[in-house]
């Protein structure tokens, strides 16, 4: 019986075979979307899911009243220990880090790696795979160091390595040779070795913390920039831990601290989809809901185009009742002729998938497995939503044909039945009009967005700034009197026009905040603000406006350990209406034994993204704080071929200088495009969600002019022969699809102005929600739809109306 209603379903098909490819190119389309995002979906759902004992362990994150006061992925450094310590019966096991980046070398190969100094607890913590060593002992010894496989690779060429030596450039103790006393398999995604968006894949013990900073940050409960992960007892829950962290910190919390510090626990299995403000988590749910309302409106033309040519098939169904043939016979034949497309399209997506597999993984920035390694189960899932979506393509076509009586069938007559459905394909047509103006809105709204963040002007001049990261580090007087000289002699080299090195970069990310109050006035009327450590060389070479004074003794002058430059936000956070008022004026840290005085004030720029305001800011000089990172050289503007002739100078210099240093740069146009990484995916997949939801809908509309242009053929030929125009012939068929727009714009308008306006809150600088992509949406696709009509109108009306009226 299978085998017969497969011959007629292929004999069916064939026989329709313009209306099947229409069909199929919709179902391979939804489906194709459906498995790259679930491939997606799944990857981004089993982050942290690896780890040892997972459901125990959770980030310690701290919630400040005053943001600028601290991360909230970081927290006081001695609470891990000092938790495990009080409290051994709720917590088993406690880790810690300390990031740093350095240059590390093995011969003549140096590159500037990632590096977590590690508690020893981290490898059996959280059960990494090693290719080679001991987790338990692999990070006791003094100068270990335990790396990924692919560090093993890029340094040694293999990957059994293990007591072979490399030397890291530390910023405390000069160069170091540590011996490699591990390999670990490469990670999967996490939390722990990935928390930031570059991950970490050196680990080097705690006890060697000493040569990236003093030993005492680690013990002191000031520094508050130590990512910490706590393991509990078995059985034990967070809520358990609310009043000894409260205990903890009520204790050991220095002033300021405590009024201002909250900390919770967030659980690894979702810290990773509900951090940032649960941004992976509406990313995901968002690509979800796409993903599926496009399977849906691939269906719904299904559904469309099968009811649109029910009509021929009418004769077809009433003599196979009339000899005998069965209600669930009748419906067996239309679910076999869904599951056979549906089949046919899954197997074409599934090779669309592996084609486009590359593509939309670099669209989204994430790995997407091939179909080799999918487990068995998987296809089982996948076989099942064969057959769900064959059900839901061919079940309603499949019950209400075969529901036809036997007399009206041989009549060729559509039912009442059938023509209530006509109303519900119109209604579907509807809700497939609505999404596609919605996703295409949405997607002009987030291009406006990002476009944005590259046009505003963010108060510093970002072009021909090229940045190097990968400078050696000497974190002593003797160390930046050198860097001084090297400054110096880079900035003479052609095509460069400025130079300055600092310990940060305007590419969003903090270097530390402090309380700062006006000197002879209460410490409890402190303001909060982010220290940048620079040299005087950095507002020229960023183009940053001086409001009053000047930048350190960038104008002439000898250097002034206390000297200090705000930010117009700065100076209004203390107090100060004016500039010029702050100028000369003495300002303090807390603690602090020296006044200091305040040299300086720029007009506010833009540091971080455009997600906050602008914090209040104070300038440093590196001489008075001897930590740096950067060098920023300001390149002269001209030609490409120039650009490049000037990059290969600076490299040639940097190489002579640092023979022992990488020449990684890059350049602040794409620094800043990492800042905005997440609204660049969604503009991406927002933009390939339209393109795919207009084939869809066209392909609806094609799908319902042809039930339209079926069921009135006749009525075509007899207008025709009564002097009707090819124009008013197109008219009739446009009238429907007008009330059509009218009514899916009136749905579609409001809900995405709703849900657009709300996803621009988070954005402190954003653009304006302007009626005109409503209005361009509603024009294009009016535009494409008038179009799909016409063609098939003009046809049918060009047909010769003996034809016509002779049809059947």
């Amino acid at each position: 019986m299978l085998q017969n209603y497969l011959k007629i379903a292929l004999r069916n098909l064939l026989r329709r075979r313009f209306y099947a490819l229409v069909t199929l190119l919709g179902l391979t389309v939804g489906i194709t979307f459906l498995l790259l995002i679930g491939n997606y979906i799944q990857g981004e759902l089993a982050v942290n899911k690896t780890l040892r004992h997972s459901g125990q362990q959770y980030l310690v994150q701290s919630h400040w009243k005053e943001a600028a006061m601290g991360m909230d992925i970081t927290t006081l450094a001695p609470i891990g220990p000092t938790l495990k310590q009080l409290y051994p019966n709720l917590v088993a096991n406690y880790y810690r880090f300390y990031g740093v980046t350095a240059i590390i070398s093995k011969d003549e190969k140096h590159f500037r790696e990632s590096i977590q100094v590690s508690d020893s607890t981290m490898l059996p913590m959280f059960g990494f795979p090693m290719a080679y060593g001991d987790p338990q002992t692999a990070l006791l010894e003094p100068n270990s160091i335990v790396i990924t496989a692919a560090v093993a690779q890029k340094f040694f060429g293999k990957t059994d390595v293990l007591r072979q030596q490399l030397t890291v450039q530390t910023p405390a103790s000069g160069k170091q040779v540590f011996t490699v006393t591990g390999v670990l398999q490469d990670l999967q995604k996490n939390s722990v070795t990935d928390l930031v968006p570059v991950p970490n894949q050196v680990f080097i013990p705690m006890r060697n913390i000493g040569y990236f900073t003093p030993e005492a940050s680690m013990r002191s409960w000031q520094n508050q920039y130590i990512p910490t992960y706590l393991e509990l007892q078995p059985g034990v829950t967070a809520d358990q831990l609310t009043q000894p962290i409260a205990q903890v910190l009520a204790t050991n919390a220095p002033p300021g601290f405590k009024e201002n510090l909250q900390v919770s626990l967030s659980p690894l299995t979702t810290f990773y989809l509900k951090g940032s403000n649960g941004l992976v988590e509406k990313m995901v749910l968002t690509l979800t809901l796409i993903a599926v309302f496009i399977l849906l409106m691939a269906i719904v033309n299904f559904v469309n185009i099968t009811i649109g040519i029910s009509a021929t098939r009418l004769r077809e169904i009433g003599v196979r009742k009339a000899l005998g043939g069965l209600k669930r016979q009748l419906i067996g034949q239309f679910l076999a002729e869904a599951l056979l497309l549906t089949t046919g399209a899954t197997v074409l997506a599934l090779g669309c998938h592996e084609l486009f597999r590359s593509t939309f993984a670099d669209l989204l920035e994430r790995p997407i497995p091939s179909l080799i390694t999918w487990s068995p189960m998987a296809y089982i899932v996948l076989v099942g939503c064969v057959l769900l979506i064959g059900f839901l393509a061919g079940g309603y076509p499949a019950f209400v044909l075969s529901a036809l009586p036997s007399v009206e069938s041989l009549k060729g007559k559509l039912t009442e039945s059938v023509q209530k459905g006509i109303g519900l394909r119109r209604a579907l047509i509807v809700f497939q009009f609505t999404v596609a103006i919605f996703v295409f809105v949405g997607a002009m709204v987030i291009s406006r967005q990002v476009a944005y963040f590259f046009s505003k002007n963010l108060g510093y001049q970002k072009e021909q700034i090229l940045t190097v990261a990968s400078v050696p580090r000497d974190w002593s007087k003797d160390g930046v009197q050198r860097m001084e000289g090297v400054r110096n002699q880079l900035a003479r080299i052609p095509g460069v026009s400025n130079v300055s090195f600092s310990f940060i970069i305007p590419d969003g990310k903090s270097s530390g905040s402090g309380q700062v109050f006006r000197h002879g006035r209460d410490s409890t009327a402190s303001a909060t603000v982010e220290v940048l450590t620079t040299d005087e060389h950095f507002a020229k070479t960023y183009g940053l406006q001086l409001q009053a004074g000047q930048f350190f003794h960038e104008n002439g002058g000898g250097y002034d350990s206390t000297r200090v430059v705000l930010n117009e936000s700065a100076i209004k956070a203390l107090g100060w209406h004016e500039p010029a008022e702050a100028i000369g004026q003495l300002v303090r840290f807390p603690g602090g034994n020296i006044p200091l005085r305040v040299d300086g004030v720029l007009k506010d720029f833009h540091f971080g993204s455009l997600h906050q305001t602008i914090s209040p800011l104070i300038f440093i000089h590196v001489r008075a704080n001897p930590i740096y990172r950067y060098f920023s050289f300001k390149l002269a503007p001209g030609s490409a071929e120039h650009l490049q002739e000037t990059i290969a100078s600076i490299n040639k210099e940097w190489t002579r200088l640092f023979p022992d240093a990488p020449f990684e740069y890059s350049f602040m146009d794409d620094t800043l495009q990492k800042l905005y990484q997440t609204e660049k995916q969604l503009q991406k997949a927002s933009r390939l969600a339209t393109t795919l939801a207009l084939i869809i809908v066209l392909l609806g509309v094609l799908g319902l002019v042809s039930l339209n242009v079926t069921r009135r053929t006749k009525e075509i030929g007899i207008r025709k022969v009564l002097g009707s125009s090819t124009i008013s012939i197109v008219n009739l068929f446009m009238k429907e699809f007008v009330l059509i727009l009218v009514i899916a714009n009136i749905i579609a308008w409001p809900l995405a102005y709703y849900l657009l306006s709300d996803w621009l809150t988070h954005f402190a600088y954003r653009t304006d929600l302007s009626w005109s992509p409503f209005v361009l949406v509603a024009f294009i696709l009016a535009l494409l739809t008038g179009l799909v009509v016409s063609v098939q109108a003009i046809r049918a009306a060009r047909v010769n109306p003996v034809k016509s009226l002779r049809s059947e």
